[in-house]
């Protein structure tokens, strides 16, 4: 299941990318990944383009940047601070990040500045008002850890902070975009939570049905992420970050 709906993330993500890819007439595409460390996108050959990856400097994540082929250049560390020039990107794309950083807001303006006009910022997140995200948040880090192996498939990277801002949810992102005039154009809520698809999946979802029952459907258990295609507007009279 879960593969199937990281398929259609990944697919609709890619399609996105393509599609810039093509209104540009082929120029090559510089592309951000934001939270390189976690997730592994793969972009296609045929595709001219430039991947640089940023995170935090932590030992699970540093493993993984490492370890990826497809990036010219990573930066770990302060995501406050890592270097990110002005209006340098044409994609930015953050594969579950705003929900493990402390001030994803203050991250998310830096991305979106990095953002040329007309570019692409494509969000996946774990979204804090599911009955998933909910329960993450409100487990202690030390039972995260003691519990991960047992709940997670093998090769997971993690556990990583559960931090859970406003602005990791539907309606905080949405508010955040109204705020800075971006543009949502697509979203796409699923199921891939690592506790949700690892070896006791069956038990979690149960979990995560009770929650959802007990919060009388204000924590649903339908999803846990949520996927977005939002676009920095090319009006230069729109207000620029």
């Amino acid at each position: 299941m879960s593969q199937v709906l990281d398929s259609i993330a990944d697919g609709v993500f890619t399609h996105r990318i393509r599609e810039q890819w093509t209104e540009q007439l082929g120029r090559r595409l510089d592309i951000l990944i934001a939270g390189c460390g976690r997730e592994t996108v793969i972009f296609e050959d045929r595709l001219d383009s430039r991947v640089v990856g940023i995170d935090e400097d932590r030992p699970p994540l540093r493993v993984h940047t490492a370890s990826r082929a497809d990036l010219a250049a990573w930066h770990l560390g302060d995501l406050r601070a890592v270097p990110l020039p002005p209006r340098a990107y044409d994609v930015v794309q953050a594969p579950f990040l705003l929900e493990r950083i402390e001030h994803a807001e203050l991250v998310l303006d830096r991305l979106v500045a990095a953002l040329r006009p007309g570019g692409l910022l494509l969000v996946r997140l774990r979204d804090r008002a599911s009955a998933y995200g909910f329960c993450v948040r409100m487990t202690p880090s030390w039972a995260r850890r003691a519990l991960w192996k047992g709940f997670v498939r093998a090769g997971t990277v993690g556990p990583l902070p559960a931090v859970y801002e406003e602005v990791s949810s539907r309606e905080g992102l949405h508010a955040y975009c109204l705020m800075r005039g971006l543009m949502v154009a697509e979203e796409y809520p699923a199921t891939s939570g690592d506790a949700r698809i690892g070896p006791r999946a069956s038990l979690t979802g149960m979990v995560c049905r009770l929650v959802d029952r007990l919060s009388g459907g204000r924590l649903p258990s339908d999803h846990d992420e949520i996927a977005f295609v939002i676009r920095k507007p090319q009006n230069h009279f729109a207000r620029l970050i």
